[in-house]
């Protein structure tokens, strides 16, 4: 089948979820679910994946929960995780490489009642891809085409997620170029949408596409570098 969008009441049911986010609740609405979310998301999948391919062949598109989809319930049993067991926020990555989806450089979207989220690279470092990020940039040059692909991508109107530490790690001062790029727990670009996007098929694909040919510069140097962890 054809991706033509997802339905007018997607985001409306994602609201629901939310009013009454309970398993009972959800397994009474188990259809809508698979019908306005799930069914929609593989075939979109299938469809945002040939495009990507064409940006990096050896991107992972693969219509599966826990692969490009993620589930609809949310692990509780996480310090600190919201209790909620239902996520009203429908997430889709498409990663490259053999690492972790989470710990690949990765073109990645979701969608709530309250925005469409589009972002490319990794939205935290676990230990192993924080030291080879801070590896990385630690040689001059590196950091210096770092920094120009962050300024361009900037200049497009996208945003780069907040740093996440105050003090510079080992080897790093504020007298070295560039040097806050150590500062960052994680290294994404990202745009915000309006959600009722998702509505229409070919808008939604041609302007993700648009966003994520944009933002490739930086996917492939996140690829680089998490490809030091993976060597």
């Amino acid at each position: 089948m054809e991706f033509k969008g997802f339905s007018k009441k997607t985001v409306p049911f994602l609201s629901s979820i939310r009013k009454n986010n309970n398993k009972e609740w959800f397994e009474a609405h188990k259809s809508e679910y698979e019908n306005l979310i799930l069914n929609p998301s593989r075939l979109f999948v299938q469809e945002m994946g040939e495009h990507l391919q064409a940006l990096e062949p050896t991107i992972n598109a693969t219509p599966k929960i826990n692969k490009s989809l993620f589930r609809i319930y949310r692990d509780t049993r996480r310090m600190g995780s919201k209790k909620e067991p239902l996520k009203s926020r429908i997430g889709i990555i498409f990663w490259q490489g053999n690492a972790s989806r989470l710990q690949s450089s990765s073109f990645y979207l979701h969608f709530s009642p309250d925005e469409l989220f589009v972002a490319v690279g990794v939205r935290w470092f676990e230990k192993p891809l924080l030291d080879a990020y801070r590896e990385y940039i630690l040689d001059d040059e590196r950091r210096e085409k770092l920094a120009g692909v962050l300024e361009e991508i900037l200049a497009c109107g996208y945003e780069v997620i907040p740093k996440g530490y105050k003090r510079f790690p080992k080897g790093f001062s504020a007298e070295l170029p560039h040097a806050k790029l150590s500062l960052y727990k994680g290294m994404a670009t990202y745009k915000i949408l309006d959600p009722k996007l998702i509505e229409d098929g070919d808008l939604l694909i041609d302007t993700l596409y648009k966003i994520y040919e944009d933002m490739l510069p930086l996917q492939q140097i996140m690829y680089e570098i998490s490809m030091r962890v993976e060597n």
